[in-house]
C-alpha cells in the first residue's frame, strides 16, 4: 500500500457530486471505518487510480462507466493498427510486447536458439518473398491430385495434421463423464466467416460481409495462381459448401449447453453413424487410434454424410485449396498478408496492418509460448507478485465461502457440495511448474516452414494426450498473456504473469484498488465454476448434477433473470447484447465484483489507517478501479462482430451491469431509488 508523503486537507480536496435525482451531496463512506482507524487523505494517484480518466460532469448514478472512463475516452484514439483499445489489457499488452521484442531481438543473434531462429525467420521479409508459395505448393498439389471423393478422408487427416482445419476439428479433451480420462473430440467447423449466422442471415451486416468474403476468396485464389474465371467458379463452390456447413452447425448459444456437447461413442459406433466418412483413413495420417470419441453435435456429423453425397470432386478441390491458402496466408509473401488484412478490416474496421515486428512477436508467442515465457518470467515477474496474488486468491475464496453460508435460496445439502467444489478448486499463478519442451526444429531463413512445423507440433502434442492420464497442471495460455481463465473440468483458475500488472495489480496500490482490479478478476474466474455452464460440473470436473431440484430451479430462475436483463442493453442503434450468449460471463462479472467488495470489507476490519482518495472512500475506490480497468473504445464494425460472436458483453455493460445489480454500489454513491445505477428490479445469482 502506498503511504502518504504530504498530508492534505480533506476539506480542500473533498469531492462534491450531484446525488442521483437530487441536490448536491457529499460522498460518505458506505460502511463506517473501524473505531480505532485513522483517516488519511491522499490523492487518487496515491492509491492507483487515474483522476484524468474521470468525467466529473457525469452523474455516477446515471452512467458509472462514463463517469469513471469518460475523460480517458475523450482523449484516447484507437491506434490505427487496432480494432479496439482498452486502458488495461492493451496498455499492458503494449508493455509486454516491448519486453518480448527486446528478448527476441537478443536471442535472434544466437544461432543455436530455436526461439531466436523462429523470430529471425519471421522478421526476414526478403526470404519470405523469395520463398513465394513454395512452402504450401506440396499441399496444394495433394489437393489437386485427388482422383475420387473416397480419398477425401485421408487428405483431410493430412491437412488436420498440419493445423489446417477444413470441415471439422479434432482435439484431445477430457471426458465429460470421467474427467480423469482424455478422449478424442470431434467438433463442427470448416467455415471462413466469423459465425455460421453470417452465411444465413439477411440483415445488412451479413449481406455486406458475404460480399466482402466472396471478394476476398476470389483475390486470394488469384494470388495463389488461379485464373480469374477459375477463381470465380471456386468462390461459388466455397460459398455453397460453407453455407451447407453453416446450416448444420449449432448456434453459439446452443453450444453453451454442455449436455448437448457430450455425445460419446465407440470408434465402431462412429464408423457406423457416419458411413460416408472413412474414419479409419482419416485417423491414419494423424497417428492416433482413439477407442472412444465425443461428438459435440450429432446433427452436424450426420449432416456431413449428406454433404459428402451432394458435393462433386471439383468443388471439394476448390474448397480444400481455399482452406490451405486461408490457413497459411499470414506466413506467405506480403501480397497474401495484405489480402488477409483486407478481410480482417471488413470484419473489425481495423484501419492499418500491425507492423511486422508485432506480428512476429505474437506468432512466436503462439508457437513457442512457454519457451519465450521463461525469459519473460525471469525478467519481469518477481516472487513478490506471485506471493501477493496468492494472498488475494485466498481472500476472494474466503469471501465466496462466507457468501455461500448466507444464501437463503440454497439448501444445506447443495450448499455443502458448493463449498466442497470451491475448496477443491486449484489455482495456478504466473507460470507452469514444468516447462514444455518444443520438439520441432527451426530454420533462421524459412519462416513458413517453421510455422507449419510449429502447427504440426501443436497438433501432435495435443493428440498425444488421448488415452493418457490427465495433466491437471497443463496451461492453456502462455505466461506473457494478458488474460486469465477457469477450466470447469480441471476445476482450476489460471492467472498468467502477463495480467498481474497495473492497472489490475500493483503492490503499491491500495487494497481497495487491487481488489477492484485483480481481485475482481479472481472472483470472476472463481464464479465461472458456478455460472450457468460451470455449475453443471462437479468438484472433480465431471458433467454431473449435484443440485437438489428446488435449488436448481431457483438457480435457473436467477440466471434467466440475468440473461433477460442484459438482452435489454443497447450497444448500437437496434443492436442489443445477446443475454443468452453472454450469460456465463455476466454472472461471473457480477459474482467477481461482489466477492471483491466482501474481501475489501474484511480487510477494512483490520486496518488501522483508512485512505480517502480525493474524497473517495475505499468502497468507492474499488468500484472506480474495477471500472477503470474496463475503460475502452471499439470500432463500430468490431463492436458488431463482438456482439454477434463474443461471449463477453461490451465494456460499458461489464461495468454498469454488475454495479447496478449490487445494492452496495448504490449505497456507496448515494444513488436514489429508480435511477439507472439503483434500479427497482435487480438480478442476483451469487
Amino acid at each position: 500500500m502506498r503511504r502518504v508523503v504530504v498530508p492534505v486537507s480533506l476539506s480542500a480536496f473533498a469531492l462534491w457530486l450531484t446525488a442521483c435525482g437530487g441536490a448536491p451531496a457529499q460522498i460518505t463512506p458506505a460502511a463506517p471505518a473501524p473505531e480505532a482507524s485513522v483517516t488519511v487523505n491522499v490523492s487518487l494517484a496515491d492509491v492507483g487510480l487515474d483522476a484524468a480518466a474521470l468525467d466529473r460532469a457525469v452523474d455516477p448514478c446515471t452512467d458509472f462507466y462514463q463517469f469513471a472512463c469518460g475523460g480517458w475516452m475523450a482523449k484516447t484514439e484507437i491506434p490505427g493498427d487496432e480494432a479496439s483499445w482498452y486502458r488495461s489489457f492493451d496498455e499492458i499488452e503494449k508493455r509486454n510486447e516491448a519486453a518480448l521484442r527486446e528478448i527476441l531481438d537478443g536471442v535472434a543473434k544466437d544461432s543455436d536458439s530455436k526461439l531466436g531462429k523462429y523470430y529471425a525467420a519471421c522478421m526476414d521479409e526478403a526470404a519470405v518473398e523469395a520463398a513465394g508459395i513454395t512452402p504450401i505448393a506440396e499441399l496444394l498439389k495433394d489437393v489437386k491430385a485427388l482422383k475420387d471423393v473416397k480419398q477425401l478422408p485421408e487428405l483431410i487427416g493430412k491437412l488436420h495434421r498440419r493445423g489446417i482445419k477444413p470441415l471439422f476439428h479434432l482435439s484431445a479433451e477430457q471426458d465429460f463423464g470421467d474427467a480423469t480420462r482424455v478422449i478424442a473430440s470431434l467438433d463442427q467447423g470448416g467455415i471462413g466467416m466469423p459465425d455460421r449466422d453470417d452465411y444465413l442471415n439477411d440483415d445488412e451486416r451479413s449481406v455486406k460481409l458475404r460480399a466482402a468474403y466472396r471478394k476476398h476468396v476470389q483475390a486470394m485464389l488469384e494470388l495463389a495462381g488461379w485464373k480469374p474465371k477459375d477463381a470465380t467458379a471456386a468462390v461459388e463452390d466455397v460459398m455453397t459448401l460453407e453455407t451447407a456447413l453453416a446450416k448444420i452447425s449449432k448456434t453459439r448459444v446452443e453450444r453453451r449447453d454442455p449436455k448437448s456437447l457430450y455425445n460419446k461413442m465407440s470408434r465402431a459406433e462412429l464408423v457406423k453413424a457416419n458411413a460416408k466418412m472413412d474414419w479409419n483413413a482419416y485417423f491414419l495420417p494423424l497417428d492416433v487410434s482413439p477407442t472412444d470419441v465425443n461428438l459435440t453435435s450429432l446433427a452436424f456429423f450426420a449432416g456431413l454424410d449428406g454433404i459428402f453425397t451432394q458435393t462433386k470432386l471439383p468443388a471439394w478441390k476448390n474448397y480444400l485449396s481455399w482452406h490451405v491458402v486461408r490457413a497459411t496466408a499470414e506466413v506467405l509473401p506480403k501480397k497474401f498478408v495484405d489480402e488477409a488484412f483486407n478481410w480482417k478490416k471488413a470484419v473489425t474496421g481495423q484501419a492499418e496492418q500491425k507492423p511486422r515486428w508485432r506480428r512476429c512477436v505474437e506468432d512466436t508467442d503462439d508457437s513457442l509460448g512457454e519457451l519465450l515465457g521463461q525469459h519473460f518470467v525471469a525478467l519481469h515477474f518477481g516472487g513478490d507478485s506471485k506471493r501477493a496474488a496468492t494472498e488475494l486468491v485466498g481472500a476472494i475464496r474466503a469471501a465466496f465461502a462466507d457468501n455461500l453460508q448466507h444464501l437463503a435460496w440454497m439448501d444445506a445439502g447443495t450448499r455443502a457440495k458448493a463449498l466442497g467444489k470451491q475448496q477443491d478448486m486449484a489455482f495456478l499463478i504466473g507460470f507452469p511448474n514444468k516447462w514444455r519442451n518444443y520438439t520441432f526444429d527451426a530454420d533462421a531463413k524459412q519462416y513458413a516452414k517453421n510455422a507449419l512445423a510449429a502447427s504440426m507440433y501443436q497438433v501432435a502434442y495435443d493428440l498425444a494426450r488421448i488415452g493418457k492420464p490427465l495433466d491437471r497442471e497443463q496451461w492453456q495460455m502462455s505466461p506473457p498473456t494478458v488474460n486469465a481463465y477457469y477450466d470447469p473440468q480441471r476445476n482450476h483458475m489460471v492467472f498468467p504473469a502477463g495480467i498481474l500488472q497495473p492497472p489490475f495489480f500493483d503492490a503499491k496500490f491500495s487494497p481497495a484498488v487491487n481488489l477492484g482490479g485483480i481481485g475482481m478478476v479472481i472472483g470472476h474466474e472463481l464464479t465461472h465454476g458456478f455460472d450457468d455452464e460451470g455449475a453443471q460440473f462437479d468438484a472433480q470436473g465431471n458433467l454431473k448434477n449435484w443440485w437438489s431440484p428446488e435449488v436448481e430451479k431457483q438457480f435457473k430462475d436467477r440466471t434467466t433473470c440475468v440473461a433477460k436483463q442484459y438482452s435489454g442493453f443497447e450497444v448500437q442503434s437496434k443492436l442489443f447484447v445477446n443475454g443468452e450468449l453472454t450469460n456465463g460471463e455476466n454472472i461471473a462479472d457480477m459474482g467477481g465484483l461482489k466477492m471483491a467488495l466482501a474481501a475489501l470489507r474484511k480487510v477494512r476490519e483490520k486496518q488501522k489507517e483508512v485512505q480517502v482518495a480525493d474524497g473517495f472512500t475505499p468502497e468507492q475506490q474499488l468500484f472506480m478501479a474495477n471500472a477503470q480497468a474496463w475503460c475502452g473504445k471499439m470500432r463500430p464494425e468490431m463492436e458488431q462482430t463482438m456482439v454477434k460472436t463474443n461471449p463477453h458483453s461490451p465494456a460499458k455493460f461489464r461495468v454498469n451491469g454488475p454495479m447496478s445489480n449490487l445494492p452496495e454500489f448504490a449505497e456507496a454513491f448515494q444513488c436514489k431509488a429508480g435511477t439507472a445505477m439503483n434500479p427497482a428490479n435487480r438480478c442476483a445469482v451469487w
